[in-house]
């Protein structure tokens, strides 16, 4: 444990479903032991899809208020987390007035399929999936998940 980081932010560009999700599983694993917190470089709406998929796993997002970096009310982290380059060049930026290691992980954006509805959310579902992976392979929690 004593190698986890006290603060973690994910990053991406609208803060409406990579970075939520993120947040949400980061938060789920570990609880009040390290402070989350998610943003993106624009404010999009919360997507609809990504409430769902993460609702199928028990973890609920739906209260999620998107906001940028501007909007941060912390400003020491850690880690930061990108999730799409645009989050990469803003998390970079922030290194030059604080000092936090930025990690990129390049996650496929599900609101670009097209298709029927099961389409789309097995997209979302696989992003989700990843994203969890990627937490517990980076940010292993002290017992036993139970996702």
């Amino acid at each position: 444990m004593a190698d986890l980081p006290g603060a973690v932010l994910f990053a991406c560009t609208l803060n409406a479903l990579r970075s939520p999700m993120a947040a949400a599983i980061m938060r789920h694993l570990h609880g009040q032991r390290i402070y989350v917190d998610s943003v993106g470089v624009r404010r999009g709406d919360l997507d609809g899809f990504a409430v769902e998929v993460m609702e199928e796993i028990g973890i609920a997002i739906d209260r999620h208020q998107p906001k940028t970096f501007d909007d941060l009310d912390d400003g020491f982290f850690d880690t930061v987390v990108t999730l799409s380059p645009e989050a990469q060049h803003s998390a970079v930026e922030m290194t030059r007035t604080m000092a936090c290691e930025v990690e990129f992980w390049h996650t496929f954006d599900p609101s670009i399929v097209e298709g029927s509805r099961d389409v789309r959310l097995d997209a979302y579902r696989q992003v989700r999936d990843q994203l969890m992976k990627r937490i517990l392979e980076r940010f292993p929690p002290p017992g036993p998940v139970t996702p």
